[in-house]
């Protein structure tokens, strides 16, 4: 950009990093990751102040061969050991990959804000913010998370049908990853006593957990349940 950079410019670019920062943050804070508004604030703010610097140093010293791109490079890929920081690896599930994203995303926002780049910036920012809260509701809806439970049924038979835990597990949109039976051996003669149904299952958030253990429970040839989380 051609022109000196006055006290007021570099203010500005400053003030409106921090307050991309902080709308994108204050996102992130409401649904309570480890990442929230204070440091995505801070990574838009260091983003810009470095961006500026990249600009000011070749002016101030009559230097040519100034390269703003350098620092710029460098802050992006600094910021991947903070995005790696933001993401939680529970069993075989990832939590924080959005977070990360999203710091990734605003240290590119400080960035542009830093070199002037307002309409840029301002549309990267609708975008990211529109991306997060609205497309959120789109995919919570449609593509629901899942968490993986174990289930198991206890029947009194050693031959139990399973057709009517399948149709209420279905009908909450539960996904059978497998299913094994056990047959329950009593002690003295060995007589067989009933049944275990095992199953492996993926369960949406959105799911009523208690409003389904009660409908696994209300069947008639189920005489036992129970539910724990596996990662």
């Amino acid at each position: 950009m051609a022109g000196e950079l006055t006290a007021a410019d570099i203010g500005l670019r400053l003030l409106l990093a921090f307050a991309a920062g902080g709308v994108i943050g204050f996102e992130r804070s409401s649904r309570h990751q480890v990442a929230g508004m204070r440091t995505h604030i801070l990574i838009a703010l260091g983003a810009a102040l470095l961006m500026l610097l990249s600009i000011w140093l070749p002016r101030h010293f009559g230097s040519g061969d100034g390269d703003p791109g350098r620092v710029a490079a460098q802050v992006v890929s600094g910021i991947g050991f903070l995005g790696a920081g933001a993401m939680i690896r529970l069993g075989n599930n990832i939590r924080g990959l959005t977070t990360a994203a999203s710091l990734w995303l605003i240290a590119a926002v400080g960035l542009a804000l830093g070199a002037g780049m307002y309409a840029a910036a301002a549309v990267t920012e609708a975008l990211s913010l529109f991306t997060l809260v609205f497309m959120d509701i789109f995919e919570k809806r449609f593509f629901p998370t899942e968490r993986n439970k174990v289930l198991v049924l206890s029947y009194g038979t050693c031959d139990p049908d399973t057709a009517d835990a399948l149709a209420v597990l279905a009908s909450f949109r539960v996904r059978v990853q497998s299913m094994d039976v056990e047959q329950i051996i009593g002690k003295g003669k060995k007589r067989i006593k009933g049944s275990r149904l095992r199953l492996f299952a993926a369960i949406p958030d959105t799911a009523d957990i208690s409003a389904l253990a009660r409908a696994l429970e209300a069947l008639e040839s189920v005489t036992g349940m129970e539910m724990e989380e596996k990662f």
